[in-house]
């Protein structure tokens, strides 16, 4: 509620159109739902000229229901949803559910699971409602060797992307407490340049914890410390003996989990090391630095040059 708050003085004062916000809480527990609107009530966080605000003390199931019985009526007056669930416990969640959720093309979807929790029971014998959410996504179960919780999130993402398909576009974001506790946000969407605005607050999160981008890309000498970039050797074997294109390079490059000036580093190494030929659609080699791997080549020109890996 304070972003809903700032975003409407700062459009205001911009004089920009302010779109409305409308903010549905819901929990089963009345407690809760009292607390939240104390808060709110006593921090000055709503006003009426932002949208609509209201509250509700529904099961998940029933709030489900009728979620999808509102994106629909959305869609028409041409609304979109960003629908957050943060379950208790994971018994009544379902790939399912997200992708029926999704399925009219106007609502994102933020899912918080507890995964150390779930790694955890997964390795000590799995519980019926815990196997029943893994086959869904991996219908293989016997395959299902996550080793530790990092790959347990990892498969979960490639399951969840398989299972949704092609047209959606899944990423995590991981939280950890402390050595033994780590959780996970999954975030979907069906529009490439709002995973990519994820992805971009995602990475300028993991910049400042230490963990982001690291290329050391140049020529091998004698102090060069030849570690393997984990983009590099994907883009390597997507592009191994195949011509691909700008725009498929995009997509590729979001799926991974990477942002465009990534890949845009890695090629420009490549080429400055004689590795990589781009042409254009005239069939001459581009300039330097040609990659056009950006949303509005994607959507406009996605086959404006294309790349090939020697």
């Amino acid at each position: 509620m304070r972003q809903v708050k700032y975003i409407h003085f700062v459009n205001a004062a911009k004089t920009f159109n302010i779109p409305k916000i409308d903010c549905h809480f819901n929990d089963l527990d009345t407690k809760k739902i009292e607390k939240v609107k104390q808060v709110i009530k006593d921090k000055s966080l709503y006003y009426s000229e932002f949208g609509e605000l209201e509250y509700s003390t529904n099961d998940y199931k029933v709030e489900y229901e009728n979620l999808l019985t509102t994106l629909p009526k959305l869609k028409t007056r041409n609304q979109k949803a960003f629908i957050f669930i943060d379950p208790y416990e994971y018994n009544y969640i379902k790939a399912s559910q997200i992708k029926n959720l999704m399925s009219q093309g106007n609502a994102e979807v933020l899912l918080w699971l507890p995964t150390q929790f779930m790694y955890r029971f997964s390795s000590n014998g799995t519980p019926e409602a815990l196997k029943d959410f893994i086959i869904e996504l991996i219908p293989n179960f016997s395959d299902w060797r996550p080793g530790n919780v990092w790959n347990f999130v990892a498969q979960l993402k490639e399951g969840f992307q398989n299972y949704l398909g092609e047209k959606l576009f899944v990423d995590t974001f991981t939280i950890q407490k402390d050595v033994n506790t780590v959780f996970c946000l999954f975030f979907f969407t069906s529009h490439i340049k709002g995973f990519e605005k994820m992805l971009e607050a995602k990475w300028e999160i993991d910049t400042e914890q230490g963990k982001g981008w690291d290329y050391a890309g140049n020529q091998p000498s004698l102090f060069y410390d030849n570690k393997t970039n984990p983009l590099e050797e994907k883009l390597k074997e997507y592009m191994k003996g195949q011509k691909r294109y700008n725009g498929e390079l995009y997509e590729f490059t979001l799926k991974q989990g990477f942002l465009p000036k990534h890949t845009n580093e890695i090629f420009y190494n490549w080429q400055n090391n004689e590795k990589l030929e781009v042409i254009n659609a005239s069939g001459e080699k581009a300039r330097k630095k040609s990659f056009y791997i950006v949303y509005n080549y994607y959507k406009d020109d996605n086959k404006k040059v294309n790349f090939n890996l020697k």
